[in-house]
């Protein structure tokens, strides 16, 4: 049975970004706390469709435009204690004009690194989804059932 007064879960979209065989990673923790990764992006504002949202998020958090292309995968996480529910939807995205540059700043300040890695590179590194390199490299579409937020 679901409560009546729970909040709805947040929407957020996410960018596979490869380049140059690389993937597009961000640290999305203030001030450098946590050493978690996972692939740019952010939550949805009412009335402005998903790709917009996802341009505008990217651009935000890594100085970068994009061309937003099709949906490759769908990740829900939660927090079993409390009450937060997100939907990541991910879609594949390719660069349009920019470079990363050590003097971008996320105007809200939760991004604090960004970086280009191989899928090797990855497995030596701590980031959410779990799937998020089988979707990168591979050619499917892909949904994460609900997992428990990473602290």
């Amino acid at each position: 049975m679901t409560s009546q007064n729970a909040p709805c879960p947040r929407l957020a979209t996410r960018a596979v970004i490869l380049h140059d065989n690389r993937l597009l990673l961000v640290n999305a923790y203030p001030a450098r706390r946590g050493d978690l990764w996972c692939a740019p992006g952010g939550g949805v504002v009412r009335g402005t469709s998903l790709p917009e949202n996802l341009a505008r998020e990217v651009h935000e958090e890594t100085g970068l435009t994009i061309r937003v292309g099709a949906p490759c995968l769908v990740n829900e996480f939660h927090d079993p204690e409390g009450t937060f529910h997100q939907v990541d939807i991910y879609f594949r995205a390719a660069i349009t004009a920019g470079t990363l540059s050590p003097d971008w700043h996320d105007p809200e300040g939760i991004v604090t690194d960004r970086l280009f890695v191989t899928r090797e590179q990855m497995e030596g590194m701590r980031f959410k989804p779990d799937s998020l390199p089988h979707v990168a490299w591979g050619r499917g579409f892909g949904y994460d059932p609900l997992e428990p937020i990473v602290r």
